[in-house]
Order: structure tokens, then sequence, then C-alpha cells
């Protein structure tokens, strides 16, 4: 669906933002990018999504060089979440959704208040213009813009910013339900839960490089110490023993009465990407 290689981009002489990236995604796949700000993750969706050019390597897109690739047709089968809502603020949810609707095929479109239905949009804000609405509810129109025309690969730049928790669960949802209808999803995020609970493969970037790319499960258990935590009582005392978890294939090797809890010290995604760059993701 996506091949990149030997992707390298430069804002100037002295300036290069990108150094050689090479990685595919694959169709139906959630795919994750993650990366600190500054790293190189916003100019690679750029080039990918063809709003930034001149880059050196090779991009394509359903098999088709980005550099050429800009009929109507292949776009139409593209859509986006940008960071930043590109809405109309003068205008509703309704009409900006109706606007941007028209530019795709009618057979592509999709239904705009059923999609406003599915993201849980305040009824009442409906037919009231955009520079009322919240972060929150902003985000959710944004997100019916990129589902409008039923697309086959789908770029989502921080797709839950904005979003109270319940919120955040739901777009999940609805982005494994794209991904369950044959989409391919590309996120950009610094949500490591969503990008842990999401994507099937993650890369991470960093100073224009990856670092990295491989599933969260397994990149998890690269990294770990292999150490659990074991809470438990014994002779009315509360203790706690770390342990190495090899050390648990004959039983428990120390005396107690009744086990409270057992937490395995794996690191999360974040911790594993700190060890690969040094950095955080903020």
């Amino acid at each position: 669906m996506i091949k990149v290689k030997n992707l390298t981009f430069s804002y100037s002489k002295d300036k290069r933002a990108l150094h050689g990236l090479d990685f595919t995604v694959e169709e139906g796949e959630i795919f994750g990018f993650l990366g600190p700000n500054g790293s190189g993750k916003s100019t690679t969706q750029k080039i990918l999504t063809g709003i930034l050019k001149g880059h050196s390597g090779e991009v394509s897109l359903f098999g088709q060089d980005i550099s050429v690739a800009h009929s109507r047709e292949f776009l139409a089968k593209i859509g986006v979440l940008f960071e930043f809502p590109y809405l109309y603020a003068n205008l509703s949810a309704v009409d900006n959704l109706n606007y941007f609707s028209s530019f795709y095929p009618r057979e592509q479109r999709r239904d705009v208040e059923e999609l406003l239905e599915l993201l849980e949009f305040k009824t009442d804000f409906l037919r009231k213009p955009v520079s009322s609405y919240s972060k929150g509810m902003r985000q959710r129109v944004s997100m019916a813009r990129a589902l409008l025309n039923s697309p086959k690969l789908l770029f989502l730049d921080e797709p839950t910013s904005g979003l109270d928790p319940s919120g955040a669960v739901l777009f999940r949802n609805i982005i494994e339900q794209e991904r369950k209808k044959g989409t391919t999803v590309f996120v950009t995020t610094h949500n490591m839960m969503d990008a842990d609970l999401l994507c099937d493969r993650v890369a991470f970037i960093s100073n224009g490089s990856l670092v990295a790319l491989d599933t969260p499960k397994h990149l998890k258990e690269e990294n770990s110490n292999h150490q659990v935590a074991i809470e438990y009582l014994y002779q009315g005392q509360r203790e706690t023993k770390t342990i190495e978890t090899r050390a648990l294939d004959g039983g428990l090797p120390f005396e107690h009465d009744e086990i409270i809890s057992i937490h395995s010290q794996e690191p999360t995604l974040e911790d594993v990407f700190i060890q690969y760059t040094g950095r955080g993701l903020n």
C-alpha cells in the first residue's frame, strides 16, 4: 500500500530533515509513526500525502509514484485527518462536510449526518458555526471529513487530540472498524496508548532516521528485564519481592500465606522509545 525507499528531504543545504528512510505499510494494516517534535515525523507525513514536494528517493502509494500521481481518482482514495482542523469557522459541521463531500464521486460519499451520529457529535450543534465548537467537537468534524469519501488509505495525525477518555475510545473503535473494511491506516501520534492499542506495527523516528520498526508487543518484550513484582502476605506482614520470570517455572520460590498481586515489569511503549532515542515524545 505504501512503499518508501531511501527517502531524504532537506529544507535547505544545511538542514536535512530525513536521512534515507525505508519502510513499507501493508494493505489493511494500522501503522504507527512515532517520534518527538522535530524528529521528521510531520515532514514524512506531508510527503506521503503530497503536501510537501522536493524529496529524494522512492515513495509510492497504491503502487504509483507520489511525485506523478495527482489524478482526481488517485486523491479520492485518500482520507486525511490533520492535527489542526481545516474547517471553515463560519460554516456549520453539516455545511462544511457537504462542501468537502462535493469533491468526491457520488458513489464514494458517505451520509454526512450518519457520520456525525457515528462520531457522537452533539445534534444541537449540527447547524451552528464551527467557531462555537470545542476542540473535541472540531476533532469529530475533522474525522468525519477524513471518512467522507470511504478512503482506502487513511492518514491520521494525532487522532484523539482534544478528546476526553470516552471520545478517545470511540475514535479507536471507529479506526478499527475502518481497518476491518480493508482500509489501511497511517497514524502519527504522541499518544502511546493509542499506538499500543491500535497499531499492528510502529516505527520510531529520531533526528530524521528510523531507529526501530516492529510490533508494539515485540518491542516491549525485546526490551523487557523479564521480571515480575509480587506483593503477598506472610505471617501477617505485607511484603513485595521482584524476581526473574523464569524463577516462577517451579512455583513461587518463597514462603507466603496469600498472594495479593503480580505485576509484570515489562516496559511501556514510551519506555522503549526512550531506550532507543534517549528522548521523550514531547
